[in-house]
């Protein structure tokens, strides 16, 4: 049984590290905050994302029908406030002045943990990418008991924290040589950047709710 628990903790690992590891909105942030706020504050950002990787996790792995079915019907709206949240994340990185990193203000703790757990949540169907890894590694038979789904899920936090700490790290590393001109281009091309993915994904919700009306 111990050696059934650690080789599903390693599936979750290595999940967990591949669907974090692509740059995304999630990781723009992250890398702009540890450069503004140190690797602390990029830390806490890649936090919040994989509690939200967790979460998901959890509903897949414990076959809680119910909550992924009313998640997965209300994507149209949880996408349409994700996208409108990252429009404002956007514009208010971009409208930042260009100060140094030492003197530049990064989100406090608790709400660069929230924002990234909220960003990340507003992706439900995540879900469903869950549910069909989980599916292929006998979870989806309700074949494996509770304790071997909890190691899973442990194993999917842990992965996605692994990446967020080597990213965080980086990234605060090269705070120190970098201007306030360089400090301003960082801000303009992030706050652009993620103000882009902002207006994709409120594109995509408007263009699949006229679709479905």
């Amino acid at each position: 049984m111990a050696a059934m628990n650690l080789s599903f903790f390693i599936k979750g690992l290595i999940f967990g590290l591949s669907i974090a590891a692509p740059v995304g909105p999630i990781g723009i942030l992250c890398i702009r905050r540890s450069l503004a706020g140190g690797w602390q504050a990029g830390l806490l950002t890649g936090m919040g994302a994989a509690t939200a990787d967790a979460v998901y996790g959890c509903m897949a792995a414990f076959g809680l029908a119910g909550v992924t079915g009313v998640l997965v019907g209300q994507q149209l709206w949880i996408q349409l406030i994700g996208g409108l949240f990252l429009c404002w994340l956007g514009l208010r990185i971009l409208l930042s002045h260009g100060t140094t990193p030492a003197a530049a203000k990064a989100p406090g703790s608790t709400a660069g943990y929230l924002s990234a757990l909220l960003l990340t949540l507003t992706n439900p169907m995540t879900i469903l990418s869950f549910a069909a890894v989980f599916a292929g590694m006998g979870l989806g038979l309700n074949s494996a008991g509770p304790t071997t789904a909890a190691w899973l899920v442990a194993g999917v936090f842990s992965g996605s924290m692994a990446w967020w700490v080597i990213l965080a790290s980086i990234s605060g590393r090269l705070r120190d040589g970098i201007s306030s001109a360089v400090m301003g281009w960082i801000n303009r091309i992030s706050g652009l950047v993620l103000t882009a993915f902002g207006l994709v994904a409120i594109a995509g919700r408007l263009r699949i709710g006229n679709f479905i009306n």
